[in-house]
């Protein structure tokens, strides 16, 4: 029996490497590099990628008489060059990094203007910060301002708090800080007072004067479609053209995530291919008009050129961001395959576009967009080549018109929301601890609304913009932006519509991802061992290791795994950092529950927590408490420094500045660290604080409005 496996095996293998299977998992090897780069814990020399790229790659040449170890040496080959691109990357774009937090004059060209609820969000390119060195001046810092108005192009001067990009806020948690680095952000913060206009040092580069024209003219569009629209339908729609969502308020995107259709206020795949389809039809049907142009001209290239001319100043306007300039290249390679004669929906083509992704940013190998975008499309594609490959013993029913099409378009809906659901359910379970069942509902109700009505309005508006004619357009598109906001707020008030699970580790979503890929990449039945990898991920992030005591980055406060299993906060975190740690323990309470701090003794000088196994958890304020904490407790946590010795175990404001937030996790006798940035990492994004004393805010000369509100806390910007 063994030997018949076997047989079918190495037949199935043959089959695959026929139908060139091999290539699709170029860009999976590639992607095994960018992660063996970003797991390193000091900065790879960059040579060393380099050559053993240079040096497999000459193996394979040497080796094409023998296929197994050439396909072995490209495979070892992509690796090298997936950690080389990563690598070139972060040396490309390194800049200086705030070292700590800092209240002084900042002036610099500002580079975009987004609008909010209350006031609005600055990225400016500095040109001076009070006490600091200029080559210690971050590239650019993104600001919040509750008054003025200023433009982008505009040089201004302030008085601001900025902060160090912050780290996790837990071990394994969203890491805003590496986030902010390849963004090319030095530093966050607010402006509490006022900002002024004031000459440049120096004239703005050519560069900057164009991005700043291209965002005067979003903010412009923007708001034009805000106003016509009205409301926070108006919001959306003119988030779906420029892509400024900062109009949309929290209520908004938490009814739009419940239902499961937030995507739709990100512009990426769906918008560009929408787009993109919009203006390949509407050339192509005005072409074929002229029977002459229709037989003699190739109408559906020239279609396609101006489907990809049109993409491409989709992208540009809507500010390029990382979602949309990768969607844009998905859609180049599927409308590029077009102008050669090629299939434009193939996994080949998908697997192009990832490789042209990660070559140009590596790091969104690590982000949700990236992993939740690629798994949908590529679970779309293998179903529709096993649709195609299915065999058809008879005829299909004749169905009257509209019956039929109106059939086929809502069984496609279904199930290529079914499809989608599957596939990026593990990504959005690990990254945002949240599922939404019922996202097929609210995909089926709302898409075919954007798909037929708002995104063709869109593009219509766009046109007719120029000459004045375009509010007929966006009042429509405010109406169809309506209708999907109720729809959206309706599905969101059905009970259970989102569902909090606990955090799972990499082990689990590596096992989702090997089975997502295995049995969309090949083609026979090779796939069913797909299986294999998806038990062992259910089984793994079925049982995930939640931490007994969870500490900020500061010190500022923890919690504790109580005697019911649940968390008991002491001293204050921060709000945001709380919900975090309530949403990756699969807590559903709210940040502001009271019950959250019963089961804590607690007096001026700190609180004691027991936890389930009778073991005493101290929070100390100040240092007569710690003395007797470290006489009577199991653990010490304090923000206060301190090198005395303890007999408890302690972590002071010393370890937290050395490694950032910190969870424990009983093990035995004793316990089990995880840091968000263990001491021994060295990596350009990574940040040693220099000083063991609290945050400068309370050392640093009083200014008005020097503690910003709760929109414009740290915390804040990393939730956007």
């Amino acid at each position: 029996m063994l030997a018949g496996w076997q047989r079918h095996f190495l037949a199935a293998c043959s089959l695959e490497v026929e139908r060139r299977r091999l290539f699709l998992w170029l860009p999976v090897m590639m992607g095994a590099g960018i992660l063996l780069y970003f797991a390193a814990d000091s900065e790879p020399a960059l040579w060393a990628p380099v050559a053993g790229f240079l040096l497999t790659g000459a193996a394979a040449f040497a080796l094409r008489q023998r296929r197994p170890a050439m396909l072995a040496c490209i495979a070892l080959a992509t690796v090298f060059a997936g950690f080389a691109a990563a690598s070139w990357r972060t040396a490309s774009i390194a800049g200086p990094v705030l070292d700590r937090p800092r209240i002084g004059q900042l002036s610099g060209f500002v580079e975009a203007v987004e609008a909010r609820d209350a006031g609005a969000r600055l990225v400016i390119l500095v040109t001076g910060l009070a006490g600091l060195e200029p080559e210690r001046w971050p590239r650019r810092v993104r600001v919040n301002v509750r008054s003025g108005t200023v433009s982008p192009g505009d040089h201004v001067a302030a008085v601001a708090r900025l902060l160090p990009p912050p780290g996790p806020a837990r071990p394994g948690g969203y890491d805003f800080g590496r986030d902010a680095f390849f963004r090319g952000l030095g530093a966050v913060g607010s402006v509490p007072g006022k900002i002024a206009l004031t000459p440049p040092p120096v004239p703005p580069l050519a560069q900057l004067q164009l991005a700043a024209a291209i965002d005067r003219a979003r903010n412009a569009l923007t708001r034009r479609i805000a106003e016509t629209g009205g409301g926070q339908a108006g919001a959306m729609a003119a988030a779906l053209v420029t892509g400024k969502r900062g109009l949309i308020t929290e209520t908004t995107n938490t009814d739009l995530r419940a239902a499961g259709i937030y995507h739709i206020v990100s512009i990426s795949g769906l918008h560009m291919v929408l787009a993109a389809g919009t203006i390949f039809w509407l050339v192509r049907a005005l072409l074929a008009l002229s029977q002459t142009l229709a037989l003699r001209w190739p109408v559906k290239k020239i279609a396609a050129v101006a489907a990809m001319i049109g993409a491409l100043a989709y992208c540009v306007f809507s500010g390029a961001e990382v979602a949309t300039v990768r969607s844009l290249i998905m859609t180049l390679v599927m409308l590029g395959a077009i102008l050669v004669d090629r299939p434009a929906l193939s996994m080949r083509n998908l697997a192009l576009a990832a490789i042209i992704v990660l070559l140009r940013e590596p790091e969104a190998l690590l982000g949700p967009s990236f992993q939740m975008s690629f798994g949908a499309v590529a679970a779309l594609i293998a179903f529709a080549e096993r649709w195609e490959s299915r065999a058809r013993p008879q005829a299909p029913s004749a169905l009257p018109w509209p019956v039929r099409p109106l059939w086929i378009a809502a069984s496609g809906i279904v199930v290529t929301t079914l499809l989608a659901t599957a596939a990026t359910a593990p990504f959005g379970a690990y990254h945002f601890q949240t599922f939404n069942p019922f996202g097929l509902l609210g995909n089926a109700l709302a898409l075919p609304f954007v798909s037929l009505c708002v995104m063709p309005t869109a593009v219509f508006g766009v046109l007719a913009y120029p000459f004045g004619l375009d509010a007929p357009a966006w009042w429509l598109m405010g109406a169809a932006s309506e209708v999907v906001l109720k729809l959206a707020h309706w599905v969101a008030t059905i009970d259970h519509s989102t569902l909090v699970i606990a955090a799972f580790g990499p082990a689990a979503l590596a096992c989702f991802a090997a089975s997502l890929l295995w049995i969309a990449l090949w083609t026979t039945k090779l796939r069913l061992l797909a299986i294999l990898p998806l038990i062992v991920g259910v089984a793994v992030a079925a049982k995930p290791e939640r931490p007994d005591i969870l500490i900020e980055r500061d010190g500022s406060g923890i919690a504790v795994r109580g005697k019911d299993d649940t968390l008991v906060v002491a001293g204050k975190p921060s709000r945001f950092v709380l919900q975090q740690w309530l949403t990756a323990d699969g807590d559903g309470r709210n940040p502001d529950d009271a019950a959250l701090r019963q089961g804590a003794a607690c007096d001026a000088q700190g609180c004691v927590i027991a936890t389930k196994d009778g073991r005493s958890i101290a929070y100390a304020r100040d240092r007569l408490a710690i003395i007797e904490d470290c006489r009577r407790a199991d653990l010490v946590v304090t923000p206060i420094p301190w090198s005395a010795p303890c007999a408890a175990k302690l972590v002071d404001r010393t370890a937290l500045n050395r490694d950032g937030a910190t969870s424990l996790i009983r093990r035995g006798g004793g316990w089990r660290s995880l840091a968000s940035d263990p001491g021994g990492a060295d990596r350009p994004w990574s940040r040693k604080a220099e000083a063991t004393l609290p945050a400068p805010v309370r050392t640093a000369p009083a200014i008005p409005a020097a503690s910003p509100p709760a929109d414009e806390s740290p915390d804040a910007e990393r939730l956007q």
